[in-house]
C-alpha cells in the first residue's frame, strides 16, 4: 500500500460501493479526495451524486461532473461500430468501450488539480480494473493507481455495510444485505451479472432486463425505419439529422419497443474465467444491422472480408482494454480508411426482437443491376469467360486428384 498519497481523482458514481471507496481512501490514506462522475448515458440523476460528495467532505471545486455522452458516442462508439466489432462473435461490448473515456477524463482531471493518483470501485476478479488502469498508464505512464477491491480487508457485504454505517454513509433499503445482480448501464447497453445470474443453466429472471420489454410482449405489427449513414456513421433516422447521442437515444427507444437486442452470454474474461452477463444493447443491435447493411453495397469484397477477417482482432483489443494502444490505432487508421464511401441509406423492419435489412441505396453504390440481372440487356458479363476462371482455379484440384489416384495404385 502506497501510504505518500496527497491527493486522488476517484472514478465517482455517488452509489453505496464508491462512498464506501470514498470514505475507505480518506480514513486509509488520509489523502485529499477529488470525484469524477461521468454521464454516459446511464439513465441516472448526477446531481445527488455532487450532494453526497459535499456531504462527505469533498470540496466544490473538486467534485467534477461531466455531460460525455456525444463524445463516448461520436468519438467512442460509432468508431468501433466501423469495424462491427462483436466480442466472440455476440457482445457489443458496452461497457468496455466506456472504460478508456473515463480513464482519460480522470487522467485529465488529475492534471488539472494536481493530483498524484488515481482511484476506481472495480473488483479485483473482473476486466474493468484492467481496463481503467491500462487507459491511465497509457495516457500517465507514471500515475499511482489505488485499487480498493484489491487492498481492503473488506470480506463480505455485510462488513461493507458496517463500515458505511460506522462513518454514517446513507444506506438505501434496498442496498441492504446482498445484492440480487449488479448492473453497468451507459448509453450503449446495460450488463447486468453476479448472483441470480451466475448460473448458466437458469433462464434469468425477467425483471433483471431493463432496456427492453420481452420480445413475447412486444407489439404484433413491424415498425419500419430507415437509417442515413456518411462515412460507416449513422447521421439520420427517418430522415432526419441527429446528433451521434441522440440518434443512439433514439435507436435505443425504437429498440426496447421492439424487444431488440437482449443476449444472454457465457464469455471468457481477460483475466482468466468464464462469467456469465445479460446483455441489453437495443440501439446497437440496430445500429450493427443497419451498417453492415449499407457496407454490403459500397465495400469492396477483399475490403469486406478483410475487415471481417480483422474484427476478432479489433474487438479483442477493446475488450481486453487496449484502446490507447498503438495496435488499435493501426486497426481504426484501416477501418476508417475502409468507410471512405459508406455513404447511404438502409430501410430496416423491427419486429419482436429480430432487426432484417429490406433495403439498400448509395450514390456510391457498387451493385450494378447489368452484371447480375437473369434478363438481356447490355452485357459487361461474358458467360464464356467463367469456363476459364473455372479451369484455373480448379488446377491445384485436378494435380492433386491425379496424385492420389496414382498413390491408390
Amino acid at each position: 500500500m502506497q501510504k505518500d498519497i496527497k491527493r486522488v481523482v476517484l472514478a465517482y458514481s455517488g452509489g453505496l460501493d464508491t462512498s464506501i471507496i470514498l470514505k475507505w481512501l480518506q480514513t486509509t490514506y488520509g489523502c485529499e479526495v477529488v470525484t469524477f462522475t461521468a454521464d454516459l448515458g446511464q439513465g441516472e440523476e448526477l446531481e445527488p451524486a455532487r450532494k453526497k460528495a459535499e456531504l462527505m467532505g469533498i470540496k466544490k471545486e473538486h467534485i467534477f461532473i461531466e455531460d460525455l455522452r456525444e463524445e463516448f458516442v461520436r468519438d467512442y462508439v460509432f468508431p468501433m461500430f466501423r469495424a462491427n466489432a462483436q466480442y466472440e462473435g455476440l457482445y457489443l461490448l458496452g461497457t468496455s468501450i466506456a472504460r478508456p473515456l473515463i480513464a482519460k477524463k480522470q487522467i485529465e482531471i488529475a492534471r488539472k488539480v494536481g493530483a498524484d493518483a488515481v482511484s476506481h470501485g472495480a473488483t479485483g476478479k473482473g476486466n474493468d480494473q484492467v481496463r481503467f488502469e491500462l487507459g491511465y498508464y497509457a495516457l500517465e505512464p507514471d500515475i499511482k493507481v489505488i485499487a480498493p477491491w484489491r487492498e481492503w480487508d473488506f470480506k463480505s457485504r455485510e462488513a461493507l455495510i458496517a463500515f458505511a454505517e460506522a462513518h454514517q454513509i446513507p444506506i438505501a433499503k434496498d442496498k441492504r444485505g446482498d445484492a440480487p445482480f449488479s448492473v453497468d448501464a451507459n448509453l450503449l447497453h446495460s450488463s447486468s451479472e453476479g448472483k441470480v445470474l451466475e448460473d448458466p443453466w437458469v433462464e434469468p429472471p425477467e425483471y433483471v432486463h431493463m432496456r427492453t420489454i420481452s420480445p413475447e410482449d412486444a407489439p404484433d405489427v413491424v415498425t419500419e425505419i430507415m437509417v442515413d449513414f456518411e462515412k460507416g456513421d449513422a447521421v439520420a433516422i427517418n430522415g432526419e439529422k441527429l446528433s451521434p447521442a441522440t440518434l443512439l437515444t433514439k435507436l435505443n427507444e425504437l429498440g426496447r419497443a421492439n424487444g431488440i437486442g437482449r443476449l444472454d452470454l457465457v464469455e471468457n474474461r481477460f483475466v482468466g474465467m468464464k462469467s456469465r452477463g445479460v446483455y441489453e444493447t437495443p440501439g446497437g443491435t440496430i445500429l450493427l444491422e443497419a451498417h453492415r447493411g449499407i457496407e454490403s453495397i459500397t465495400l469492396d469484397r477483399g475490403a469486406a472480408h478483410l475487415k471481417d477477417d480483422l474484427m476478432p482482432k479489433y474487438a479483442e483489443i477493446i475488450y481486453n482494454g487496449f484502446w490507447f494502444s498503438p495496435e488499435r490505432e493501426m486497426l481504426q487508421a484501416l477501418i476508417d480508411k475502409s468507410q471512405q464511401f459508406v455513404t447511404g441509406r438502409v430501410r430496416l423492419k423491427l419486429y419482436k426482437g429480430t432487426v432484417r435489412v429490406v433495403g439498400r441505396q448509395s450514390p456510391f453504390s457498387l451493385y450494378d443491376q447489368d452484371l447480375v440481372t437473369f434478363e438481356e440487356g447490355a452485357v459487361a458479363y461474358d458467360h464464356r469467360d467463367a469456363a476459364g476462371f473455372i479451369k484455373l482455379n480448379a488446377l491445384r484440384l485436378r494435380t492433386l486428384g491425379k496424385r492420389d489416384r496414382r498413390a491408390k495404385g
